[in-house]
């Protein structure tokens, strides 16, 4: 004859179940789950697009306005991290200061202690290097990784050179390259339409070409930023990228 279980088994019974389905979760999965958001944040972002030429490089950003109330001018899209270096992004701002303003510090140290500017790669490296180190526990390091990438543009004793970063901490160097939300479209367009010999002129045609068959909105001054660096970081003024619009 058949017994009935006691309420004493029956709940060891029900915690020993919960107890396999508990060890079937991964541990933290809710900060797994912010992690793959911050890295996919910067797949969502602005789209930006730099081009080498035997002058320079030419960067150029969609800036989204998201409001009429807010001044174009405050939303900053490229940024100069040495004379002879900028850099565009995509992704979270705060991110990518955070990471500028290391470059910032790395390139004046080199810079008092050698007396010469740091090159291209080397500053790009120092990027990286502080994008690795997430979850470290130190001051400078963050809890996550950081949700942003970056087109590196510089001019060195090696020439000009341009160089992209993702969230993992790697780089590489390129003769032209898109990120953000319009990377895929804007690559392809990239592929057909660069060479080795273009102009700084004919670049910053290609580069707002591009980023006006892939932007939503009409372009403007306030919609969008152009940079180059010829040896010297230049960011254009909104008569500057009014001209270059003119002659699309």
């Amino acid at each position: 004859m058949l017994t009935k279980p006691s309420k004493a088994l029956g709940r060891e019974a029900r915690w020993e179940r919960r107890g396999r389905r508990r060890r079937g979760v991964p541990a933290r999965s809710g900060t797994r789950r912010r992690r793959r958001r911050q890295d996919v944040s910067h797949e969502l972002g602005s789209t930006a697009i730099g081009l080498k030429t035997k002058d320079g490089i030419v960067l150029a950003v969609e800036k989204r306005v998201t409001s009429p109330l807010l001044e174009p001018s405050s939303v900053e899209k490229i940024m100069e991290i040495d004379e002879h270096i900028g850099c565009a992004m995509s992704g979270r701002v705060p991110d990518a200061r955070t990471l500028v303003e290391h470059a910032r510090v790395e390139t004046q140290n080199h810079r008092f202690s050698y007396g010469e500017p740091m090159t291209v790669e080397s500053s790009t490296q120092a990027i990286c290097d502080l994008a690795l180190r997430f979850g470290e526990g130190d001051e400078e390091s963050m809890s996550r990784p950081f949700g942003v990438s970056l087109l590196i543009a510089g001019h060195d004793e090696n020439g000009p050179s341009l160089y992209y970063t993702d969230p993992s901490g790697a780089f590489w160097q390129c003769n032209a390259k898109a990120i953000g939300s319009g990377s895929e479209g804007a690559d392809s367009s990239l592929q057909e339409q660069c060479n080795k010999d273009l102009t700084l002129q004919e670049a910053e045609t290609i580069a707002l070409s591009i980023l006006k068959q892939v932007m939503e909105e009409k372009v403007t001054p306030n919609n969008v930023d152009i940079a180059k660096v010829a040896p010297k970081y230049h960011l254009y003024s909104p008569a500057e990228v009014e001209a270059v619009i003119a002659r699309l």
